[in-house]
This record gives structure tokens, C-alpha cells and sequence, in this order.
């Protein structure tokens, strides 16, 4: 096959410029230079796509003859590992909240306009395939602010080379025919001031950039910008090969030569034979000498099957992905066992965490900048995120634990211990409240036993004296 889609593709480096040179605006001379180190990188990124989507390298293989079995088997595992750990990191949607009501009801219809769930779902996706992306902001024709997930593909940014590495410009750019079927280059270059709309070598009418920021918002993955199953392409590549060979395999046996020995079969004989399915072979003198057998190849399927297992265990191993769907995962199901199992998933989720919440601060940084938005500019330092795995829960050992640190520990930590519990200060407040109810109702029920009673044998004796005209007392 050709090797040099098996070779390592260099990882994406982070583009960089002096800024002295676009101190006078940035020339189309820049932008061309730096699109074309951008689309140097595009051989890893489609080699990521291609895995992630099915299209492995198996498919690439010279074609066998046509009397071999030719079996063509990619396992994908690449989708697989990535749906896993974005559904275990990210299954449950990012929570956001400022102490101010005003800005927080605006964060709250910003996250309900542009479905951020899915989109922070989408974003991480994509840095679990390429290793980074990007989100871009912008006004739509109501005035509210979007946002849109972009490959590495699509879009870059340059940084400056100096110690501090700040973002000096972003391009966004693609390629379209016209009506010659030429190919021609479209995109716009975005700066904190402008953005400059260009085709081809030319550039387009500017528009001021509302935010005052590049509206460009980078998502790693990790430092290196590496793909999620990217350390182990590989070992996924060769898992395909060795059971394609084992299809064919199978397949070579279903077809294995009959081999007649001590006796000649014309053509005729031959068809019976296939036909019928009948051996009757005659016109030999001794019979104990005619041998038929099926020749086989010497299989090595117990080798074969001890090392798809071993690559399967070294994919996920390398990944740092549980493999949910080992039937052995979900045996032990306390809480302790579970924790060990998703331990390196867990460690590789907690630095994706951190990536994360850098980028989101530069989203809401972007979306505090417009007034119509926030009342402060600087709101956006005081936005809580908060991450929760999306993890199977076991409540009765959760019960046990919390119910084990009665007296140690306060009520609002046990509470906590509690996965059904979102908001252990708020679950405290009804607690406290119902306690109230309770204690109100119970004082009616008391003050209802306390009132007095009457004697009704009393009163009819008294009644029944004034009807015969006396007091009542005696004489």
C-alpha cells in the first residue's frame, strides 16, 4: 500500500508573526503566506477525518488477485472512543451562573438561543477528532450574539511571537467554483477592530467589529493540540488489517481445493461431483488406495484472536478511554471499583476541564463586551462554570455513605455526597422550610386538643328546672 498515509503527520504549531509587520494593516501578501503554512497542516487533519468517519487505510490496500478472498474490515474504533468520552465529560451540559440577576438571566436566554449544550457537545467533538477548534461570535440580524463551531480546517489564528502570544488576527477562508468551474478563494480577516471581508487577492469593504476583541475563541483538547485517538491511529490501523486477514482466512477455507489422490477424475466426474455432492469413484483396482481431501492452509487463529485482543486493550489503554462495553466493566458496580476504572478517563477529562473554562471565559468575555448584553464589561469574571461527569450512580451506597457521616461532617457536606442533590444550600432551604411546615401543623393539632369543653348534662338539668319554674336549687 502506499506508506505515506501510514507516516506521522507533524502536529498543527501555532502560527505566529512579528507585529511589527502588520503595524500598517495586514496585506494579502501576510494572509497568503500564513493560508499557506495553514494548509500544510491539512494531510493530518484529513487522515483524523477519514479515521473518525470509517475511511481507514484498509480500504487503500492493492487488490488482490481475483481468485483470493479480498475482505476489507475497519473497525472504528476512533468514533467510538470519541461518542464515549464526550458523553461521559460532556453528557451533562456545562452549567453557567453569575451572582447578579440581570446578567444572569441574560447568560441564561444567551445559553437558550444558541442551544449551547449541543454546541459545546459539537466543539468537543471536534477537538476530540483534531486536537483543537474554534468558535466564532457574531451578530445576527436581531442583534444577537451567536456563536458557530468551526474545524481547524476552516479557520486559524496567527498569535504574536513574543512571550505574551496574543491573538493578532483570525482568517476565516474556503474555496468555491465559478461559473468557469475555477476555483476560487473567498474568507474575511478578522482583527479586534474590523472585519475585512477578501476574494481572491482582493479585499472587501470593511465593518467595525463590535466586540473589541478578535470574536474567535480557541478550544484544545490538550497543549499539544493532539486528537483524542490520535496516539493510537497505529495500532487501530493494524487491528484492521490483522482481522481483514482473518476474514479472508475464513473465507479461504469455505474455498479450499479438493485433492484426489490414486484415482483420475475426467471433467465430467468432476461436475458430478460438485453437483451431486456425491464421491462415487470407481475403475480403480484397489480402493484403499484413493485418498480425497480438502487441502488447508495451517490457520493461526489462536494467535490471531491473542492479538486483536491485545491491540484492542492498547487502543483504549493509549487513549486513556474506558471501554464501556467490555462486558467485564460493569461487574463490580461499587462506587470504588468504578472510580479506578474510569481513573484515567477521568485525569484526561479534568485537563480537557481546564482547557475548557479558559476558552469559555474568552466566550463570555466577547459577549460582556456589548452593553445590550451586560451591564458591566467585566461581568464576565464572575461567571461560575461548573462541570459534572456523566458517570452511572448508585444511590443506595451514596445513602450509606451520607448517612455514615451524620455528626462528623456538616449537613451541607452530607448533602453533597448525593448525586441527586444539584444545589446542596437550596436543598437545605427546603429542608428547613418543610421543617417549619411541619412544626406549624403540629402546633394546630395541639392547640386544637387544649380548647375547652362543655358540660351538656348541666345545662339540660338547669333547662329542665326553669321549665317548672324554679332556680334550680334545692330548698
Amino acid at each position: 500500500m502506499n506508506n505515506k498515509s501510514r507516516r506521522p503527520y507533524m502536529l498543527p504549531v501555532q502560527l505566529t508573526c512579528d507585529p511589527a509587520k502588520i503595524e500598517n494593516g495586514i496585506s494579502m501578501d501576510v494572509v497568503e503566506h500564513f493560508i499557506k503554512k495553514h494548509e500544510e497542516m491539512f494531510p493530518r487533519y484529513e487522515y483524523l477525518e477519514k479515521l473518525y468517519l470509517g475511511f481507514h487505510d484498509i480500504f487503500r490496500e492493492p487488490e488482490k488477485p481475483d481468485w483470493k478472498p479480498d475482505h476489507r474490515l475497519a473497525v472504528n474504533f476512533p468514533r467510538f472512543i470519541t461518542q464515549a468520552f464526550v458523553g461521559y465529560t460532556y453528557g451533562i451540559p456545562i452549567k453557567v451562573g453569575h451572582e447578579d440577576e440581570k446578567t444572569n438571566e441574560s447568560l441564561l436566554a444567551f445559553e437558550k438561543n444558541n442551544q449551547t449544550s449541543d454546541h459545546n457537545a459539537e466543539m468537543a467533538t471536534k477537538c476530540s477528532i483534531y486536537g483543537h477548534a474554534f468558535e466564532y461570535s457574531y451578530q445576527n440580524e436581531d442583534g444577537k450574539t451567536k456563536l458557530k463551531a468551526f474545524s481547524p480546517k476552516d479557520l486559524f489564528v496567527v498569535y504574536d511571537n513574543r512571550i505574551s502570544e496574543k491573538a493578532l488576527f483570525a482568517v476565516r477562508y474556503g474555496y468555491y467554483t465559478d461559473d468557469d468551474n475555477r476555483w476560487k478563494k473567498y474568507g474575511e480577516i478578522m482583527t479586534a477592530r474590523e472585519i475585512v471581508p477578501f476574494e481572491e487577492n482582493k479585499k472587501g469593504e470593511s465593518k467595525p467589529n463590535p466586540y473589541g476583541y478578535i470574536p474567535v475563541v480557541e478550544w484544545r483538547l490538550n497543549e499539544e493540540r493532539m486528537g483524542l485517538f490520535e496516539p493510537a491511529a497505529n495500532l487501530i490501523e493494524e487491528f484492521d488489517l490483522i482481522i481483514s486477514e482473518k476474514g479472508n482466512d475464513v473465507a479461504a477455507f469455505a474455498e479450499a481445493y479438493m485433492a484426489i489422490l490414486g484415482a483420475e477424475v475426467d471433467e465430467d466426474g468432476v461436475k458430478r461431483i460438485r453437483d451431486d455432492r456425491i464421491i462415487n469413484i470407481y475403475g480403480t483396482d484397489d480402493a484403499k488406495d484413493v485418498l480425497v481431501q480438502f487441502l488447508t492452509k495451517p490457520t493461526a487463529d489462536g494467535t490471531q484472536e491473542n492479538l486483536l485482543d491485545r491491540l484492542q486493550d492498547l487502543i483504549f489503554v493509549t487513549c486513556m478511554v474506558a471501554n464501556i462495553s467490555d462486558e467485564n466493566f460493569g461487574n463490580n458496580a461499587s462506587g470504588i471499583s468504578l472510580a479506578y476504572k474510569l481513573l484515567a478517563m477521568d485525569n484526561l477529562a479534568k485537563t480537557f476541564d481546564r482547557k475548557v473554562s479558559k476558552s469559555l471565559s474568552k466566550r463570555y468575555k466577547i459577549f460582556c463586551s456589548l452593553s445590550t448584553n451586560a451591564n458591566n464589561p467585566n461581568a464576565w469574571e464572575d461567571v461560575d462554570i461548573n462541570f459534572s461527569r456523566n458517570v452511572p450512580k448508585n444511590l443506595q451506597e451514596e445513602v450509606q455513605n451520607a448517612s455514615g457521616l451524620e455528626g462528623i461532617v456538616s449537613k451541607k457536606t452530607q448533602l453533597t455526597v448525593l448525586s441527586v442533590v444539584d444545589d446542596p444550600d437550596a436543598e437545605m432551604e427546603q429542608i428547613r422550610k418543610e421543617e417549619d411546615e411541619d412544626a406549624e401543623a403540629a402546633a394546630k393539632r395541639s392547640d386544637l386538643w387544649r380548647q375547652p369543653s362543655f358540660d351538656y348534662g348541666t345545662d339540660s338539668e338547669g333547662d329542665e328546672a326553669d321549665e317548672l319554674g324554679g332556680d334550680g336549687d334545692e330548698a
